[in-house]
Formats: structure tokens, C-alpha cells, sequence
């Protein structure tokens, strides 16, 4: 027997058309990287995305042919998102920070047969040009002339339907950061992007409504930009984008643009604290920000607490598409303490509907969900990876268990706590340290700009660990002093055996600490006990 409601396929171009229709004049901001600034709005970006869909089409293009995109954040690169997915193609976002080996293998791997990209990236371009081998045509996002996507899209009407097709085709393709091996791709469908959206914009994750002005300072090639280019036009959200992620241009922006949540790395908020020591100026309309990509340090969320800014933890991958978790004010939160505050927003968050979580030993036993007993951490759920795109065998086992590569614990209140990578956790004598916890305490000394913790053979322990630190501007900060305010927020016998000061720390094309460079680095290195 068949149900009585009606019933449509859940694709992407419908969050689009709902924004148009419902949300007309809310706006789309771009700043540009020569400091113009363009405004559109979401009428504006339904029709230009028809308009790109028809010249798509034009050139020949198919449901499912990939277009690839090579940009920063603009209104332009959203309209390249819709435009290709309401055409039936998939649209597959390139980060430019890979290493050109990379850059080659996913657009060919791909099979990409156009190419839209920033001007800033012509020099990617014109070298790797001759080396992707399935790209036909070239179109530059921010260049006067035939050859530019303001021309293509004058040459169009916008008078277009959308492609119809089934909710479990494919709309976008993300590849993994690839730090080891080739990035693997992951190739969502409409029926789960939509899915995300909704997630994503709840109010136990974004809390997002027609009310919020967005500052997505997360790239839109990293992970789908967090899924907010989908999730803004479900609510109706005003979104502010900019090619340059300086802190006084995001910060300036903010304010101008008045920006209720702003979402980025831990480096991004780093790099803004460092604008308001020197300058003063505040983020004044930031209600809220979001912080992934990498586990947010004690010290910088209770630094935006004392701003008046909530923070919301969040935790997911590429292959969650990626938002999975996310750590936000429970319930009784205005009568918690600031330390019970703080270790609340630490983890990385409530368990949603839709996702389901376990963790396993190194005997694939699944472990209680204690707050104590840690392990692998596997996740399950209809927004959650499947297959690589390409790949023979399925990424997940008979039961759909996909394993992160985290080692995480759950809490009995039903939150998530990471607290290490599985290849990153340092084992000394047997139990585990963790390299996360480690470094964000280190942070939170005075003079401390960033920290990366390692393993380092030892003959007696196996491994321990060594601190490697990046001073802030004129600080003259000691390991001494280091370690003293280690001891007040880690176990004594998780103390660095070293704390070594370095210029700078090597990080992924995502603005992850990369891990194997550094145990590449030191990999000779003896401990002096």
C-alpha cells in the first residue's frame, strides 16, 4: 500500500528556487581581492545560475559531467555550484593548495571537462594545462572578454528548467586532502546534500534563519565550504563572501556587512585574535562562530565566550559531507560554571538524528559509552561516504561502518569527544597520549602562537613526546614556563620530554597541522635523556 502525501525528489536546485521565491532580496556580498565589492541577492543567483546552466549546455555538456571549480569564496562561485548542479552535472570543487602532483591526478581522475577558475590561479592554470587531459574548455570567474564567465552567462536568457532526475544522483564531488596517498573523491547526491542542509542549519548545529548574516571564511573547495552554501538559501540567509582571508579585510567585513556567524579553522580565529591585540577593532555583530577542520584550544573558546560570542564545535570530514557532530549549548547551560561551559564546548558534540556513532578497540570489541573508554571512532548514517568515487570495493564494512581514523570516547549525555587521530596518538609505555589535548593546553600559555606534539622513539617507553612550539610576536616565553602551565591541564607523566621552538609549522591544503611532515622532519631525532 502506498502512502497518500505527495511526493517530488529531494534535489538541490529546489533549495535554490525556494530562496528565490521566498528570500528574493536577501543579499549575496562579494569582496574581491582588488577590494571591489558586488552585490547580488538570491533572485539574483537563481537567475544567473539558469543562465550558466544554459550556456553549460551550450557547450555541450551532460547530466553527470563534472565541472570543475578553482576558486576562492565569491557570489560567482556559488552561482557555478548551481548552475552546474541544475543542469544535472556535478560540480567538483579543486583546492588550489595541493601539491600540482595532486592537482593533476583529481582533475583527471575526475575526468573534469571544464575548468572555472579565479584569475589568482592562472599561473596553476597555464602549468598544469597541458597535463589535465580531459578539460575542453577553460573559463576565468574574474576576467573581461569572451573567454570570461560574465560573458557567458550575458549570452543566455535564463529562461531554463532545471534537469529533473532521481535524488540519489550525484551533484558534487569533494576530494579528500590527500595526505598520504592520492585524495580519494567523494561524491554526494542530492538526496544527502539535502539532508546535510537541513542538519546543518538546525538549531542544535548552526541555529541558522532569515535573520543570520553568514561569513563563510572556510573555503568553498574545503569540504563543501561546510555545507553553508547549502543550508543559507533553506533558511534564507544573507551570505557574505570574500577572496582574501586576511584578519583586518574579514574583520572590517564583518562589520560593514554586520555578520551575526562567521565560520573557519582554529588558524583563521588565531590570526583574528592577533588583529584585535593589535588594532583593537572587534568583530561587533558576530553573535556566533563555528570552528572544525581541527579541535578548537580551551583558550580560544573561552576567549570568544568573554567576547559574547558562542561557539559551536564542530566535528566531520569530507566524507560526512561534512558536518556529523556538533558541540552547542545544552540544556542548563546558563547554570553551568565557566569550567563546565568550557569542557562542554571541547568535545566535539551531540550525536544528531541521522548519525550514528561507535567506538572499537584494537580487538574490534565496540567500547561503553562511558566518557573513559577510547577507540576507533566509526561512523554510519545517510549522509556518510559509502564508495570512493571510482573505487572497486565500498569504503565501509557489511554493516555500513565507515571508519574516521579518529580515536574518540562517548560520553554518557551523548556527546562525541575526539581526542586524537589514530596515526597521530603517541603511545608511551603502553597507554596513550594524546597529541590534541596536548597541544591545545600548550596554546593556552601566554606566548604561545601555535604547538604541534609528536612521538619520539624512546628504548625504555616506545614513544614520547616532544612539544614543537611557534612563539608569538616578541615573546620570550621558556620551556620552563611552558611546561609549568602544562602541568596545571595535563597528567605529569604526559609532560613533553623536549619543548623545541620552530618558525613556523607545516599545515595541509585544509589548514590542518600536518602531521607527517613533522614525523618526516624528526624522524633521526634522539632525545637528549
Amino acid at each position: 500500500m502506498l502512502g497518500g502525501m505527495q511526493d517530488f525528489e529531494l534535489r538541490v536546485p529546489r533549495l535554490l528556487d525556494h530562496a528565490a521565491r521566498e528570500h528574493a532580496k536577501r543579499e549575496i556580498i562579494t569582496r574581491w581581492a582588488d577590494g571591489r565589492e558586488t552585490r547580488s541577492d538570491w533572485a539574483g543567483i537563481a537567475h544567473d545560475s539558469r543562465r550558466l546552466a544554459q550556456a553549460l549546455e551550450r557547450l555541450g555538456l551532460k547530466p553527470g559531467d563534472r565541472v570543475a571549480t578553482l576558486a576562492m569564496n565569491h557570489g560567482s562561485h556559488l552561482v557555478a555550484w548551481y548552475g552546474t548542479i541544475g543542469m544535472g552535472g556535478v560540480v567538483h570543487t579543486i583546492n588550489p593548495r595541493l601539491f600540482d602532483e595532486q592537482l593533476v591526478y583529481i582533475a583527471n581522475h575526475a575526468e573534469d571537462r571544464v575548468l572555472i577558475y579565479d584569475k589568482l590561479f592562472q599561473p596553476i592554470v597555464d602549468r598544469l594545462k597541458p597535463l589535465w587531459t580531459s578539460i575542453e574548455h577553460y573559463i576565468c570567474f574574474d576576467r573581461d572578454g569572451a573567454d570570461g564567465f560574465d560573458a557567458l552567462l550575458d549570452a543566455e536568457d535564463g529562461q531554463y528548467a532545471w534537469f529533473e532526475g532521481g535524488e540519489r544522483e550525484p551533484c558534487m564531488l569533494c576530494y579528500t586532502s590527500g595526505t598520504t596517498g592520492n585524495p580519494k573523491g567523494v561524491l554526494y547526491t542530492h538526496r544527502s546534500t539535502l539532508l546535510h542542509a537541513m542538519h546543518a542549519g538546525s538549531p542544535s548545529v548552526m541555529t541558522l534563519s532569515s535573520r543570520t548574516a553568514i561569513l563563510p571564511i572556510v573555503p568553498l573547495f574545503h569540504a563543501a565550504a561546510w555545507g553553508l552554501c547549502f543550508a543559507a538559501p533553506l533558511a534564507g540567509s544573507k551570505m557574505v563572501f570574500s577572496q582574501v582571508n586576511n584578519a583586518d579585510a574579514l574583520c572590517g567585513l564583518m562589520n560593514r556587512e554586520k555578520v551575526t556567524l562567521a565560520s573557519g579553522v582554529p588558524t583563521v580565529w588565531l590570526a583574528l585574535f592577533q588583529h584585535i591585540d593589535a588594532t583593537g577593532e572587534l568583530p561587533e555583530t558576530v553573535e556566533q562562530i563555528t570552528v572544525g577542520g581541527s579541535a578548537a584550544p580551551r583558550a580560544m573558546i573561552a576567549r570568544f565566550l568573554d567576547m559574547g560570542i558562542q561557539v559551536i564545535h564542530l566535528w566531520g570530514m569530507t566524507e560526512t559531507s561534512p558536518v556529523a557532530t556538533a558541540a552547542s549549548p545544552p540544556p542548563g547551560w546558563e547554570d553551568m560554571s565557566r569550567d563546565e561551559q568550557l569542557d562542554m564546548l571541547q568535545k566535539q558534540g551531540s550525536i544528531p538524528f541521522g548519525i550514528e556513532l561507535r567506538v572499537l578497540d584494537d580487538d574490534n570489541a565496540e567500547q561503553p559509552r562511558d566518557g573513559v573508554s577510547s577507540g576507533r571512532l566509526q561512523v554510519r548514517g545517510p549522509w556518510v561516504v559509502k564508495r570512493y568515487f571510482g573505487a572497486p570495493e565500498d569504503a565501509v564494512d557489511a554493516e555500513d561502518w565507515f571508519d574516521t581514523g579518529d580515536v574518540a570516547v562517548l560520553h554518557p549525555d551523548g556527546t562525541m569527544q575526539i581526542t586524537d587521530r589514530a596515526k597521530d596518538v603517541i603511545k608511551s609505555g603502553g597507554e596513550w597520549i594524546s597529541s590534541v589535548d596536548l597541544e591545545n593546553a600548550a596554546v593556552g600559555c601566554a606566548g604561545v602562537a601555535e604547538a604541534a606534539a609528536i612521538g619520539i622513539y624512546h628504548p625504555k617507553w616506545d614513544e614520547r613526546p616532544i612539544l614543537l612550539v611557534v612563539k608569538k610576536p616578541g615573546s620570550e616565553v621558556t620551556p620552563a614556563e611552558i611546561n609549568a602551565h602544562l602541568e596545571n591541564h595535563v597528567a605529569k607523566w604526559w609532560l613533553p620530554d623536549e619543548i623545541l621552538f620552530v618558525d613556523d609549522l607545516p599545515h595541509t591544503a585544509t589548514g590542518k597541522l600536518l602531521k607527517t611532515e613533522l614525523r618526516a622532519r624528526f624522524k633521526d631525532y634522539r632525545l637528549a635523556a
